[in-house]
């Protein structure tokens, strides 16, 4: 179409540039197209059919350094600035940017996912028999064990290297999350790519719905509840749905403008500018004061109400609020959830601390990284007078500490630390990790703390033990997946004998580890699954011990048929008190991201709220039947 125009200086180089291009461009996709058929082969665990797979993948790397030859040639060639028709130069351009956007993401893809060991973390388990075992096992599995540390530690450093002023703290987060990821991602492990967890996902999903549908309904009322019960559940529910806000303001202005997209920024953009009517030494992190308008907006309370705003935030260290609610007579404490990728360090900290307390209990241990950070507010609040001068204006008032997520964990274990200064200190945690608290300081928590948690939010069941588990059983789901993985990833089953439920052959066999798969293709199923050891897991360890979430849990139910994907907002839900052991177990759901959600779960409260408050003034309707 264009070599008419190519009539011009440097328009030889420009044609050899492109049809060199054009080869090099028609070489690629028949190499990718090759690898995709191959790649439907066989099952996820059956990769016989996909032995030509490792070489068409390194066909297809070798052939990145002509690309990135010609797309070289071709960036010098565009600088030299080339004579020709304006449409052609741009297309030439544009062809030059989008190969090194494809190159550039390409390398960023191997260099976070291509596993440099070879997946040799465990060539031999103890489980299998001993003529595959040698003599320098233990040495060669420290070693690799140390390098694979040492490999993401430089991942999770290049992830956040626009983290500002590295310290200490930094660096520890950066060693824990390199110890978290080398050891459940790289020890014992298997070659699955992320679409075999996907397949995996969809499979229990499935499975998860399959069970619930024909599991005998359980009935409503198991005892008759006694009217304190109801009453008490009926004053925490309206408790949460006051100190929920406090929760959401404490992540200032970027969630207001989240909740109000459209008319967020006018509400808060003129206060952003105005000076503060608060001292200025109240507030730390706010430079333009938009973080202050936005909590004045969520909270509805005055500028004299403020006795310390913080945003100043560092790995362990967490952003907090401090405020009179003259409404409840309580001084608040609200501590902001995950929001930056420092937050993000404090959360994979997730080895357990243990926690020098002044009571009586056996194991007080918790989660480092969230420990760390609650007694960093301990630290701000207790030592730097923040709470004296908040009593000294209210003296009469309780403490309420609260927060969301990575916050309501915080704001827990504060809650314990504060207990014996502040006998009647309260917690309202809203969305908690569940890998939190021991044993005896999750009993220790139910007199003071209560969490909420939404439908099938993952955060409250999310701990390194449940980690595994999750893993373990997607691991059983796919050794015991007959059909392609094509198949595998139809979410709603496919037609004819190609379902979904037909690839799910649950045989009664002890659930295979990483390493049984590993083994499997060239062992066989039932040799490797009969050396099976099912307490073999890394994260078995006193590093990693089982933890709970926080204090006593109300759970808002989803209740009726809104749809898989129906609006959140037209979803019916019902507060009751659960038990942990419910959240004992990672639900796969399509909800299961966005009922974590803060502004999801101020709409849910603000509705179990309403049909409370309407079903109460319901003629003939009594407490126990209250929705």
């Amino acid at each position: 179409m264009h070599r008419r125009k190519l009539d011009c200086p440097g328009g030889v180089l420009l044609s050899t540039y492109l049809i060199v291009l054009l080869v090099l461009l028609a070489v690629i996709i028949c190499t990718v197209l090759a690898i995709v058929c191959v790649s439907m082969r066989g099952t996820i665990c059956n990769p016989g059919p996909r032995k030509s797979m490792s070489k068409l993948l390194y066909l297809r790397l070798a052939l990145f350094l002509p690309e990135m030859v010609w797309a070289s040639l071709g960036a010098a060639w565009v600088v030299k600035g080339i004579q020709c028709d304006r449409t052609v130069v741009i297309g030439i351009i544009a062809t030059v940017i989008v190969s090194w956007i494809v190159i550039a993401a390409t390398m960023v893809t191997i260099i976070f996912v291509f596993d440099p060991l070879g997946g040799k973390m465990a060539p031999y388990p103890p489980c299998v028999p001993e003529h595959l075992d040698s003599s320098n096992s233990n040495q060669l599995l420290t070693g690799l064990k140390t390098a694979a540390k040492s490999v993401w530690e430089t991942r999770v450093q290049c992830c956040c290297c626009c983290i500002i002023g590295q310290d200490d703290n930094t660096r520890v987060a950066f060693s824990s999350a390199a110890d978290l990821f080398s050891t459940y991602f790289s020890f014992w492990d298997t070659d699955l790519v992320p679409s075999d967890i996907a397949a995996g996902f969809t499979l229990l999903h499935q499975q998860q719905d399959n069970i619930s549908h024909s599991r005998e309904p359980r009935e409503v009322v198991t005892h008759t509840p006694g009217q304190p019960q109801e009453a008490e559940l009926d004053a925490e529910v309206e408790n949460c749905h006051h100190y929920m806000p406090f929760a959401a303001a404490a992540y200032g202005w970027p969630l207001y403008i989240y909740r109000n997209p459209f008319t967020g920024l006018c509400r808060i953009g003129g206060d952003c500018c105005r000076g503060r009517d608060i001292e200025r030494d109240a507030v730390e992190g706010d430079q333009h004061n938009c973080h202050f308008a936005s909590i004045l907006k969520t909270t509805g309370l005055q500028h004299r109400d403020f006795i310390h705003i913080s945003f100043h935030d560092k790995v362990y260290e967490l952003p907090f609020i401090v405020v009179l609610d003259h409404r409840k007579e309580s001084v608040v404490v609200a501590v902001r959830g995950t929001m930056s990728l420092q937050d993000v360090l404090t959360d994979l900290s997730a080895e357990s601390e243990t926690l020098e307390l002044d009571i009586e209990l056996q194991d007080c241990v918790a989660h480092k990284g969230i420990a760390q950070a609650a007694r960093y507010l301990h630290r701000r609040l207790v030592n730097d007078g923040i709470l004296s001068q908040a009593f000294s204006v209210a003296p009469e008032y309780r403490l309420v500490l609260v927060g969301h997520s990575l916050g309501a964990g915080a704001a827990s274990l504060l809650a314990i630390m504060l207990r014996r200064a502040y006998p009647q200190v309260r917690a309202y945690a809203f969305s908690p990790p569940r890998g939190l608290l021991s044993k005896s300081l999750y009993e220790y928590s139910k007199d003071f703390v209560v969490s909420l948690i939404l439908g099938m939010d993952v955060i409250p069941r999310l701990s390194v033990t449940n980690m595994e588990d999750l893993k373990r059983r997607i691991l059983r789901v796919i050794a015991n997946c007959n059909k392609p993985k094509r198949v595998s990833l139809c979410s709603t089953g496919c037609p004819g004998p190609h379902s979904v439920e037909d690839s799910l052959e649950l045989r009664d066999q002890p659930a295979p580890t990483s390493r049984v798969l590993g083994l499997k293709a060239t062992f066989g199923f039932s040799e490797i699954v009969s050396g099976y050891c099912s307490s073999d897991s890394p994260l078995d360890s006193p590093k990693y011990p089982t933890l709970y979430p926080p204090g006593r849990i109300i759970h808002l139910e989803e209740e009726g048929g809104s749809g898989r994907f129906g609006c959140c907002s037209a979803a019916q839900y019902r507060a009751r008190w659960a038990q942990e052991a419910e959240f004992s177990k990672i639900l796969i759901g399509p909800k299961m991201l966005t009922d974590h959600m803060p502004d999801i779960v101020i709409r849910a409260l603000d509705r179990v709220v309403a049909d409370r408050t309407a079903c109460v003034s319901c003629p003939g309707q009594g407490g126990s039947d209250v929705p």
